[in-house]
């Protein structure tokens, strides 16, 4: 009986010490970059700042470049977990549309702020960020469909444009100087999801 636990142990033990180094170097990176941004970032560097060995840290990543995607790809998983909970499943879709907005141009703005220059440049390559924009895409199409559906938004465009419409819009959220733009932004783009007004028999819009 013993012997036959033995391996599941050390698997759970190996496993356990990936997890860490992952996230210790992962934690490094991310100080790293906030400290001196990406001149001349070394696996050495990163390896002192997680408190591991270089060679552990070659275990499991093969350069800088490695560990920052590794980085960015978990950054990109909470934001769309967080994403994710601002649209309470209790509140109508329009609601939660809007929340979900409104985080999403919250974040751009933070980004920006935090990670742009450089950074932004090489965080936003590879098959992981395509994977979240689609995922990203299909969310916010969905809440656009089913609060299209409650009499809420409008019909003449499919919710997949409205999708592309609001997060292309919102992406300006980054140029943006202070949190009330934001909201303004929000407001603006969510206003574009509203039915066209009628028009009357000489073609101007009325209520």
């Amino acid at each position: 009986m013993y012997a036959r636990d033995v391996p599941k142990l050390w698997t759970e033990t190996i496993d356990a010490h990936r997890a860490a180094v992952r996230d210790a170097a992962l934690d490094a990176m991310a100080a790293l970059v906030a400290e001196q941004g990406l001149v001349s970032l070394t696996m050495s560097q990163i390896a002192e700042k997680a408190g591991v060995g270089r060679a552990t840290l070659y275990k499991y990543f093969p350069d800088a470049q490695a560990v920052l995607t590794a980085w960015h790809e978990r950054q990109i998983t909470a934001h769309l977990d967080r994403l994710t909970a601002a649209a309470d499943p209790a509140e109508p879709a329009f609601v939660r549309l809007q929340a979900a907005l409104q985080t999403f141009a919250q974040i751009q703005h933070h980004s920006a702020r935090h990670h742009g220059g450089e950074l932004a440049t090489l965080l936003h390559r590879g098959e992981h960020v395509d994977r979240a924009q689609q995922r990203l895409r299909e969310f916010v199409r969905k809440l656009i469909a089913e609060a299209a559906e409650d009499g809420d938004l409008r019909h003449d465009v499919p919710a997949d444009e409205l999708a592309g419409y609001c997060l292309h819009a919102l992406t300006a959220a980054g140029t943006l100087g202070s949190p009330d733009a934001v909201h303004r932004l929000v407001a603006v783009t969510l206003a574009g999801l509203n039915a066209p007004a009628p028009l009357d028999r000489g073609g101007a819009a009325h209520d």
